[in-house]
């Protein structure tokens, strides 16, 4: 079994790109929105415990399955410990099972993400995103609040990659992603 962790800062690709890498390899997808939006449905707002518990459940459900893998999409604040604790929680639900980790970071300039933020791909999977210019705030402050891209030689794993996928389409990334990690 293989976890393929794609993270990066908001409208990076994150989602678009694990579409491509799950057309190309038949890992499932599950994009960090897919509790988040139900979420915000029920309370109104992002409840982060009720978004974890969710999380935790998926993974140990899906890491009993006989799959091929899984891939992930997160948004990670590198300077903040929490969420190292947080990926290393979720990555060693799969390690018990012998699975392979991968970590794919995906970066791009902020003008960038801002084009890609209003797309509509990401508008139909995220309905907390079709304000875009509350989006396009959330964004810029995320960048000016969190260091969302690793420092060079940050990153501890074996199994990593960093992308910048700024002119790059999503399959090609995609494509990238599955070679350097044989999938």
């Amino acid at each position: 079994m293989k976890l393929v962790v794609i993270f990066g800062a908001g409208a990076v690709g994150k989602m678009t790109v694990g579409q491509e890498l799950m057309r190309r390899t038949g890992l499932r997808l599950y994009h960090n929105h897919m509790d988040i939006e139900p979420v915000i449905e029920i309370f109104g707002y992002r409840n982060s415990r009720a978004v974890t518990r969710i999380r935790e459940v998926i993974f140990e459900e899906f890491a009993k399955g006989d799959s091929y893998g899984m891939i992930f999409t997160f948004m990670w604040a590198l300077e903040d410990r929490s969420d190292w604790d947080y990926i290393g929680r979720l990555t060693a639900i799969f390690e018990r099972v012998g699975a392979e980790i991968c970590y794919a970071e995906l970066v791009a300039p902020q003008a960038v993400r801002l084009e890609r933020n209003a797309t509509a791909n990401r508008l139909d999977k995220k309905k907390s995103k079709r304000d875009v210019q509350a989006s396009n705030a959330r964004l810029m402050g995320e960048d000016a609040n969190h260091r969302l891209e690793s420092l060079e030689g940050e990153m501890p794993f074996e199994n990593y990659i960093k992308i910048d996928n700024a002119s790059l389409p999503p399959e090609e990334a995609a494509r990238i992603i599955a070679e350097r990690f044989g999938l």
